[in-house]
Parts: C-alpha cells; sequence; structure tokens
C-alpha cells in the first residue's frame, strides 16, 4: 500500500491527522507556499519586463485590465495586486477534508447540499452540530468586471465543529455532514450561512473554508471552482467564545498559535482574509467577509492529499 502523502510529501505520522504531523512538516509546508507564491509573483514580473512595461506602465495596464471584459486580451495582467482598495483573495489549500469530490467524498452531488442552514445534516443523514450560533456572510466581487458584484456565482462553506474534528472525515462523525452547504449569490454578490462559531484544532489558526463556482451547475467537478481561500476569525472573538462550555480544548490549542506563525495565513497575517466581526456570545456571531474573485487569474489553491 502506498504510503500516504500530502501535497506529493509522504506523511511522517501516518496514522495521524495532517495538521498533527509535526513542527518541521508544518514549516516546509508554510516554506513551499512562501516560494510558490514569490514564484508566482517573479513570473509576472518577468511576463511584464519581456512586453517592454515599466514599472509605471504595468501599473496602469493592471488597473485598466481589471475593468475590463474578461474577453479583453489585457485581461490575461495579474491582478494579485491591489485594485482601488481591493486585492484577489488569496488561493488556500482546500485542506484534507474538502468533502468536494477532490480527496474522498463528495456531498455536492448530493440533493440538498444548496441550503441557508448549515447546522444539520441532510439527505440520508441526521444530526446537529452544537455550538455557539454563527451567520456566516460572503460578499463576492468580480474583478474582471470592474469589482462588481458576481451575482449567481455558487459558494460553498464548510468548517471544523466544536470539537474541531469535520463532518465525513473525522471518527465518530464520518456519518454526517452537517457544516457544509452551498448558497448562489444574490445580485449583492451575497451569501449567507447559519452555523455555529467553529472550533481551534491543534497546529491551525481558526477558520472557515469556501470554494467559488461559476453556478450552481458547476459544483459537482471541484475543478471548476474559479477560487479557493478560507477565512481567518478574530482572536478578541475566538477567546469569548472559547470560554463557554464546550470549546475548552480551542482554549490551549489557541494560546498556541497567532496568525503570524499560521501555516496559512503566515504570508500576511490574513491581511485580506481577516473576517469583520459583530455580534456576541448570547446572541450569537457574524463573520463577514468580502472576496475579491479574478476569473482572470490561474486558481492555484484547492489541493488535497493525493
Amino acid at each position: 500500500m502506498d504510503q500516504p502523502s500530502f501535497e506529493g510529501r509522504p506523511l511522517p505520522r501516518p496514522e495521524e491527522e495532517v495538521f498533527d504531523q509535526g513542527l518541521a512538516f508544518d514549516l516546509e509546508t508554510m516554506n513551499r507556499r512562501r516560494a510558490l507564491r514569490y514564484l508566482g509573483i517573479g513570473a509576472s514580473a518577468a511576463a511584464l519586463a519581456a512586453c517592454g512595461g515599466t514599472t509605471d506602465s504595468a501599473s496602469t495596464s493592471s488597473t485598466s485590465a481589471v475593468g475590463a471584459s474578461s474577453s479583453s486580451s489585457t485581461s490575461t495582467t495579474t491582478s494579485t495586486t491591489a485594485s482601488g482598495d481591493l486585492t484577489e483573495i488569496p488561493d488556500e489549500t482546500a485542506g484534507p477534508y474538502p468533502g468536494d469530490g477532490s480527496n474522498g467524498p463528495n456531498v455536492l452531488t448530493e440533493d440538498g447540499v444548496v441550503r441557508q442552514d448549515i447546522t444539520t445534516s441532510f439527505g440520508d443523514y441526521s444530526g446537529t452540530a452544537e455550538g455557539v450560533p454563527a451567520t456566516i456572510e460572503l460578499t463576492i466581487l468580480d474583478m474582471a468586471n470592474g469589482n462588481a458584484a458576481f451575482a449567481g456565482v455558487a459558494v460553498y462553506v464548510w468548517h471544523c465543529n466544536r470539537d474541531g474534528n469535520y463532518s465525513l472525515y473525522s471518527d465518530g462523525i464520518t456519518d454526517q455532514n452537517y457544516l457544509r452547504g452551498v448558497q448562489v449569490a444574490d445580485d449583492s454578490g451575497k451569501v449567507s450561512f447559519t452555523s455555529i462559531f467553529p472550533a481551534c484544532y491543534s497546529g491551525r489558526w481558526p477558520h472557515i473554508h469556501f470554494e467559488v463556482y461559476p453556478d450552481q451547475a458547476s459544483i459537482t467537478d471541484s475543478s471548476k471552482a474559479i477560487a479557493t481561500s478560507q477565512i481567518a476569525i478574530p482572536q478578541a472573538q475566538c477567546e469569548e467564545v472559547y470560554a463557554t462550555t464546550g470549546y475548552e480544548q480551542s482554549v490551549t490549542n489557541l494560546s498556541q498559535l497567532s496568525l503570524a506563525t499560521d501555516n496559512v495565513f503566515s504570508d500576511d497575517s490574513g491581511a485580506t482574509q481577516l473576517a469583520t466581526m459583530s455580534g456576541s456570545v448570547d446572541k450569537g456571531y457574524t463573520i463577514a467577509l468580502t472576496a475579491a474573485v479574478d476569473t482572470t487569474t490561474e486558481p492555484t489553491g484547492g489541493s488535497a492529499p493525493k
């Protein structure tokens, strides 16, 4: 039997979860991510230089390309730099528990996955995720169309439960599919999910995964995702929630982490992925993020263990 691997690398502790592979493995993951990001920046700069563009002209070209149609010849210019006050949402790994068919089960083929309330399991499964109530709000903007609201895109959201475990994958809840669901963006580019506040598990800053698809018809094929990223949850609200019953282990886990050392958000401390928060433990929280998606750039995230 082949040794289990993650992103092409053998797992030193194949019997453990990916996030329990040890510090050396985590550091290599972080360094590989940084190297790929730097290579991407270098490749973009080289392409501009080959076209004879100066720094000023390249900046002008990038700005004008954002407002152009995605079919325009200038739309190949990268928009990983800021456009006005917006920056393209970083591509991030979908991780080992995506449930999108790229690593095992595919919840996106199931009837009922398009739903607003993701606290309960659906279809052949039953069960409810317990925890502090949370509403997840995402606003998707179309950078290739002048930062307009990206109406009609399908957004798949998933995250761990109060214990730090993922439905469909973790021991004891492989027969659950809660905390997973899809919404189609309205005319404002917005989607909203009723959920619970996720835990902080060992080795990862508290986060929520999401994938953006061109439309609902595309969701059954993970390769059609036009963006794969994560929402980082601010520390202050995490500390408030983790002081409540049921989140005890998250207190210890959070104390050992920071956004600057997390192996996903450390590139920029989650600058464009840090949620805006409102609410309270008693009334529940709203976790909101605006994500700018550029369909003229090649998605690089979403890789899962092989």
